[in-house]
């Protein structure tokens, strides 16, 4: 997820935390509990993306492909991170170190702060194709949740808006909320996010915001809040399941003789009806693999493929393969060319240890998961001859395992 979204959950988790523990006695004391429990599980929710710092470790594009959302991004790593992070808080912050000195609840909301945060960010960078490893180094295997938008408005709304109204400055507050307001009109204008979505955008912030005027001083408003980010989760992965069932089932129908390895989903922001893919079947006898980018709607009657979110779509998906379903021209892969190149350009391997959908020619390595990004795609490794021996590359697994085989050994 993005460092807001990352930010935003933080707080408000921090928020319940702070709002769910026995008050200090002295109000000067309650004030920096409030503030550290805040501080621990926002910085704990971002904490792990400073691993941006190594990406120059290694060359372009490899060192952010395989440093960002690495070794930060595991379980066994979390815990040194969380270590260093309590350290900080304590060495530069007297008045925390008093408060922990002499409280057990600020002690135990610092502890849930800082472990809630940690999970937050591994799990929340879960929910989208981008992946994470969390399990290394006993399992090296990525994890793909496939089912969230990487700047996810429903958050955004959802825990904004009970933070922006704990402002106290009414202007301040008046300006959060006016900020939230601007950033899903702009999102819907802009094709982004359609009308539906944005109406249920209204109905989630105007139901927390009742709910935090009514109820100033209880946690009921952050805890909806985190029931709305759950049960969207659920929606969205159920969706997301079906959707990839419908897809596979259409290219099967298309080429019985080829094997669908996988199907990377995209969430549209807010519309669990609308999703962007790629997928990749494999052809072993014909020594070929393929890919294709298309988009989906789940309902196309109500919704049709065009009637999706305008900013997401594919220009090139104009083939409707099933109802709901259209796809772009296929992209046709060499599996020799792919497995030599594999085995024998260090590089190319390296890239191949994060590459979910590589589409692989003498010249040039990109992955289509991102082929249509504003940014350009931002994973293309040039193939040359003659480049520095590979050092220091992380032992991830690698995600096409199934499609390189035996090149791997």
């Amino acid at each position: 997820m993005d460092n807001i979204t990352h930010s935003f959950v933080g707080l408000g988790i921090g928020e319940l935390v702070q709002r769910s523990l026995p008050a200090e006695a002295d109000p000067a004391r309650q004030r920096t509990r409030h503030r550290l429990l805040l501080t621990a599980c926002a910085a704990a929710s971002n904490f792990p993306d400073l691993d941006l710092f190594l990406t120059h470790l290694l060359p372009a594009p490899l060192g952010y492909l395989l440093h960002h959302r690495g070794h930060t991004h595991t379980l066994l790593y979390a815990v040194p991170q969380a270590l260093l992070l309590l350290a900080l808080l304590w060495a530069l912050w007297p008045n925390a170190r008093q408060l922990l000195r002499e409280s057990r609840p600020a002690r135990l909301g610092l502890g849930l702060a800082i472990v809630l945060g940690f999970g937050l960010h591994l799990s929340m960078d879960f929910l989208n194709s981008y992946g994470v490893h969390p399990f290394y180094p006993f399992d090296p295997r990525w994890f793909y949740g496939d089912m969230v938008f990487i700047v996810e408005p429903v958050f955004w709304i959802a825990f904004g808006v009970p933070l922006a109204l704990a402002i106290p400055q009414r202007l301040l507050r008046g300006a959060a909320l006016a900020g939230l307001a601007a950033f899903v009109l702009g999102a819907t204008w802009r094709g982004y996010l359609d009308w539906r979505s944005l109406l249920a955008l209204f109905v989630i912030g105007g139901a927390i915001a009742t709910l935090r005027v009514t109820r100033r001083h209880s946690r009921r408003s952050l805890a909806l809040a985190a029931a709305i980010g759950i049960g969207f989760i659920a929606v969205q992965g159920t969706t997301s399941t079906l959707g990839r069932q419908r897809i596979t089932a259409a290219l099967q129908a298309i080429d019985p003789a080829a094997r669908v390895l996988d199907v990377a989903m995209t969430a549209y922001p807010a519309q669990p009806l609308c999703w962007s893919f790629v997928s990749i079947e494999s052809n072993e006898a014909a020594g070929q693999y393929r890919l294709r980018r298309g988009m989906l709607s789940l309902a196309p009657g109500l919704m049709p493929v065009a009637s999706c979110p305008r900013g997401f779509a594919d220009p090139a998906a104009g083939d409707m393969a099933a109802p709901g379903i259209a796809l772009a021209p296929a992209w046709q892969g060499d599996l020799l060319l792919l497995r030599d190149l594999a085995k024998t350009d260090c590089h190319v391997n390296a890239w191949l240890r994060y590459a979910r959908m590589p589409a692989v020619t003498n010249e040039v390595a990109s992955d289509l998961r991102y082929a249509s990004t504003p940014r350009g795609n931002f994973t293309t490794l040039p193939i040359e001859a003659g480049r520095t021996p590979c050092t220091g590359v992380p032992q991830w697994g690698y995600p096409r395992a199934d499609l390189l085989g035996a090149a791997l050994r």
